[in-house]
């Protein structure tokens, strides 16, 4: 019942467990779960009761302990205790608990237990931590720990956790894994950390291998341009630890992880773009071509830029451009292909070579017309100072090396690969095979090596070749069949009944034959379809054909070649199968066994049915491009018609334009006729309309309300003087109150002087009003002695030229006084302006002044008020004092007066004595 011995029963057993796992494991580990679940808050018990329980469940025993009869049983061991631990599934979230402490003495002896516990049973501890509420969230808590131990064994359970559940992978993925091991590996110093890298990076394959989502949120978060650092390896060479290789090997093999040919297409291009746009592809290019480099380090750096570039035009040209640091520089790819073809050169490394070099070519035209071209005969260097890479390839194709012409074979059919164009130009490569005979072709110099009898590998690669070149392009099927010697050497071979190692060659040669048939254009009368199919009949027999044909799908090397485009090989004698290769004889395979048993009425028809299909393509193209050609009409047609329409519409607004032009001008033209109608009216009769020196009647008229609007604005100016009068008198019958500050008082003053100011200016204005009234009244007698005049006067009368003067002299007079009129009307409105803001600045003196009064009489209201609140409080004050002073006094301690206080501090504190008692 006392912790202190339950702790020291613990500890004992610790000690005992790993020499009698087994007893302690039967009889304690109930006891064990059980002080987990009850002793939470002992640290130390609980850590013993961890280390006791991972001594019975780890493996991981002593050295000196294990023996040669002892790892099956103790696996079985492990495994048993496990089961019997997880099967209570709280015994796991128990310890999920457990290592969240942050102790140190519980928390790693927990990470180290559920470490083990998941190497046991995997599966089911991954599903229990799944379930369990925030289970993979508690342990990436573990990354995040400052002590260096508990956050690599931290490391070390989450590798073994996200093994194969790609679940749980994603959650550790979400919660900032990427994030925080790439900062581990930064602070560990990248390839040239420690074992901690090299953990953090398996965790990161585990993490990315086959997890298409992983893989995106990895690109997505910009982690791979912080992969770029790790391939900065530096000039210095020479300090290659194992250490640093194996890290290096690790990050290379994860770059392979996110493009692999294995992912969707999308999501590798994707990758591939970033890693080109990043830098990651030039580091590498430059690792690739630096001296120094560990052979299994630049192996595996081959194969990574191989999948960086594979099918993608971008990488694959950058990748061309690549020059090696040597005098003169020469192209990476003629490098590599002279490793290649090098027998010296370790085998993994050539393979790599070829895979790098088939990479450069899937997909990619371009590539494949640059290799072909290097053969052709126009661009051939004659100068023999560069070796270019169709040389190389012819050189490895003709070694005596058999793996060199293995793989020259296979370079060569990539480079033919699905590119009709480019297996018609290579017709044209002629070789120089000795001096003084004539040159031969590519085709023949690989038929004639065939025919020798070379190695069965050799042989193999020529065959594929041919294979490849021949299909699906019938000028090449011609210039093989033209050769007399080649369809007698491919019926022997198959007709032969040779050992299990010619088995492969029959299959391909009978392959060769089949495309031979089925791409046949039967141009040339003796070998044509009919006739060569009843050379198969007669010398081989059609069942036995097909026989032959189907070695090569049954082989074991053609299944193992079919299922990654990577040539792996474990030996050089298992190189006999490529994987463009394996697909080719699966689409034709099916079709050659058809064409072998078709009878010559079959191919006629079939013939027929081409040819009706040719032509029906022919018109079908040739309608395509009547319709395209329509299309383009129709486009050019359209665009004329939007052109007109926009012109049509700009004619259209300036017509309209043009027409109100031509209307106003007719309305000005019929004004005219109509007042010049009136002229010759008024000239002919001497006129209805009267005229006297230029003034008309209408001109009296408009006289006549010139004077009534000055009526009105006089009116108006009048009234708005009255208001002013009042609003003065207003402000004189309410004076100012007194008594607030001195600043009011002086305000009041210049506002009283305002107000005199401005009763000035009102008397100015009103004597100017009545001049102008008085001037207005002038005018009205003169017009009224206008119009008697117009109404008396007789137009045929002879006094006509003494009118005309005194009109002369009116219309002067008039004018004048109408202007004068009006400056006087200005001047009095901006008069009327300057006392409007003279009224206005005083009404704001006058709100100002109120508003100050306002305020200080609130303030002179609160101050009276917080007085009153101060004597209250010091009221209540006195009353406790006196209170406290009775109460003391009561209890016999002697109190002095305020006043005894005062008189003693006056009196200057004579005697310390009295000072000692009062305090």
């Amino acid at each position: 019942t006392l912790l202190d011995d339950r702790r020291d029963a613990v500890r004992a057993l610790k000690s005992l467990s790993k020499k009698y796992r087994l007893e302690v494991g039967i009889q304690a580990m109930e006891h064990l779960i059980h002080v987990l679940q009850t002793d939470r808050s002992d640290s130390e018990i609980i850590g013993y009761a961890l280390d006791t329980l991972y001594n019975v469940i780890s493996n991981d025993l002593e050295e000196e302990e294990q023996e040669e009869n002892l790892p099956k049983q103790v696996d079985d061991l492990g495994s048993q205790f496990t089961e019997i631990f997880i099967k209570q599934q709280e015994n796991v979230t128990l310890l999920l608990t457990l290592v969240e402490e942050f102790d140190f003495h519980v928390r790693w002896p927990g990470v180290k237990l559920l470490t083990s516990l998941l190497k046991q049973q995997g599966p089911q501890v991954q599903q229990i931590i799944l379930v369990s509420p925030m289970g993979v969230s508690r342990l990436m808590d573990l990354l995040a720990d400052s002590r260096e131990v508990i956050r690599n064994d931290g490391v070390l359970l989450l590798q073994q956790l996200t093994k194969s559940n790609a679940a749980i992978q994603k959650i550790v993925a979400f919660e900032n894994a990427f994030e925080r091991l790439l900062d581990i590996i930064t602070e560990e110093g990248n390839s040239d950390g420690g074992i901690v890298v090299e953990d953090c990076l398996l965790l990161l394959q585990n993490l990315l291998k086959n997890n298409n989502s992983n893989q995106n949120f990895f690109k997505e978060g910009s982690y791979i341009q912080r992969m770029k650092p790790w391939f900065e390896v530096g000039d210095d060479n020479c300090g290659w630890s194992a250490q640093k290789v194996t890290n290096l090997h690790l990050m290379l093999q994860l770059v392979r992880v996110l493009v692999s040919p294995t992912n969707p297409p999308g999501a590798t291009s994707s990758c591939q773009k970033a890693m080109f746009h990043c830098g990651l592809l030039q580091q590498l290019c430059t690792i690739l071509m630096a001296t120094g480099v560990p052979a299994d380090i630049l192996t595996e750096t081959i194969n990574t830029v191989s999948e960086v570039i594979r099918g993608c035009q971008m990488n694959q040209d950058y990748f061309a451009s690549v020059n090696a640091p040597s005098n003169p520089p020469r192209p990476a790819i003629v490098v590599l292909l002279m490793s290649m073809v090098n027998e010296r050169q370790p085998f993994v490394l050539r393979c790599a070579v070829l895979y790098c070099f088939q990479c450069f070519l899937y997909k990619n035209q371009k590539g494949q017309g640059e290799i072909v071209s290097t053969l052709l005969p126009s661009t051939i260097d004659a100068t023999g100072n560069s070796v270019s890479a169709g040389q190389l390839l012819c050189g490895g194709l003709f070694s005596t090396d058999s793996l060199s012409n293995w793989c020259a074979a296979v370079a060569l059919a990539h480079a033919l690969q699905e590119n009709a164009t480019l297996k018609e130009q290579l017709l044209r490569v002629q070789l120089a095979t000795s001096i003084g005979n004539p040159p031969v072709s590519l085709l023949q110099q690989c038929t004639n090596i065939l025919s020798q009898g070379s190695k069965v590998q050799t042989r193999v690669g020529l065959l594929m070749l041919l294979c490849t070149w021949l299909s699906n392009c019938s000028i090449a099927v011609t210039h093989f069949l033209h050769n007399p010697a080649n369809i007698p050497f491919l019926t022997g071979q198959i007709a032969e009944n040779l050992g299990e190692e010619e088995q492969l060659v029959q299959g391909l040669c009978a392959l060769l034959l089949g495309i031979s048939i089925y791409y046949n254009d039967n141009s040339l009368e003796n070998y044509r379809k009919e006739k060569l199919k009843q050379l198969i009949e007669k010398r081989i027999g059609r069942e036995n054909f097909i026989e032959k044909l189907g070695f090569i799908s049954k082989h074991e090397l053609y299944s193992r070649a079919a299922q990654k485009p990577q040539p792996s090989f474990s030996s050089p004698d298992h190189m006999m199968f490529d994987h463009e290769f394996t697909k080719l004889v699966k689409e034709l395979e099916g079709v050659i066994s058809k064409a072998i048993y078709k009878s010559s009425e079959e191919d006629k028809k079939e013939e027929e049915v081409k040819k009706t299909l040719e032509q029906h393509d022919n018109i079908v193209t040739h309608y395509k491009k009547v319709i395209r050609e329509q299309d383009q009409e129709l486009e050019e047609l359209k665009q004329r018609i939007n052109t007109l329409t926009s012109q049509n519409e700009q004619l259209q607004a300036t017509v309209t334009q043009q027409v109100s032009q031509i209307q106003q001008h007719k309305d000005q033209y019929n004004l005219l006729k109509v007042q010049l109608g009136k002229d010759t009216q008024h000239h002919n009769s001497h006129g209805d309309t009267f005229q006297m020196n230029g003034i008309q009647v209408e001109d009296v008229s408009k006289l006549k309300e010139e004077l009534e609007e000055w009526k009105n604005k006089h009116d108006v100016l009048e009234g708005q003087l009255k208001e002013k009068d009042s609003v003065i008198e207003k402000l004189r019958s309410s004076p100012l109150e007194t008594g607030t500050t001195e600043q009011s008082s002086q305000t009041s003053k210049s506002g009283g002087l305002e107000h005199s100011e401005l009763q000035k200016e009102l008397e100015m204005l009103r004597s100017q009003i009545q001049l102008q009234s008085a001037e207005i009244s002038k005018l009205q007698m003169e017009n009224q002695k206008l119009q008697v005049m117009t109404t008396t006067a007789d137009p045929v009368s002879g006094d006509s030229s003494a009118m005309a003067a005194n009109n002369s002299e009116l219309q002067g007079r008039l004018e004048q006084e109408i202007k004068e009129l009006k400056s006087e009307v200005k001047a009095l409105s901006e008069e009327k302006e300057s006392l409007k803001q003279h009224l206005d600045s005083s009404s704001s003196t006058v709100a100002i002044l109120q508003d100050e009064k306002s305020r200080l009489q609130k303030e002179v209201a609160e101050s009276k008020k917080e007085q009153d609140d101060l004597l209250v409080l010091l009221a209540d004050q006195d009353q406790k004092l006196s209170a406290l002073k009775i109460k003391l006094k009561d209890l016999g301690v002697p109190v002095e007066d305020e006043d005894d206080i005062e008189s003693g501090d006056q009196g200057g504190e004579d005697e310390d004595g009295d000072e000692e008692e009062q305090d």
